[in-house]
């Protein structure tokens, strides 16, 4: 009677062992302080690339030095 007892408690504990651990989070995205040429395509891409960007105060400042919005003079302004 006391092995059928032990039974569900090993078999727990050994599910239990199989589910711990490997959390390798190793993401590998590059983060870049440039602007992307993909984000001056057009207004619609830049105004979609300025408005994914996090305002954060502890991230890296963007280099804008290089970069000239796209402009158009017969489309609507566009909210972020």
């Amino acid at each position: 009677m006391r092995t059928l007892a032990l039974v569900p408690l090993l078999l727990a504990g050994a599910l239990l062992s199989a589910c711990g651990g490997g959390s390798d989070d190793t993401s590998t995205t590059a983060v870049s302080n440039e602007v992307p040429a993909t984000a001056t395509a057009s207004i619609a891409a830049f105004a979609s690339y300025a408005g994914a960007l996090d305002a954060s105060d502890a991230a890296e400042p963007l280099d804008v030095s290089s970069v000239t919005p796209p402009t158009s003079d017969t489309d609507e302004p566009v909210t972020l």
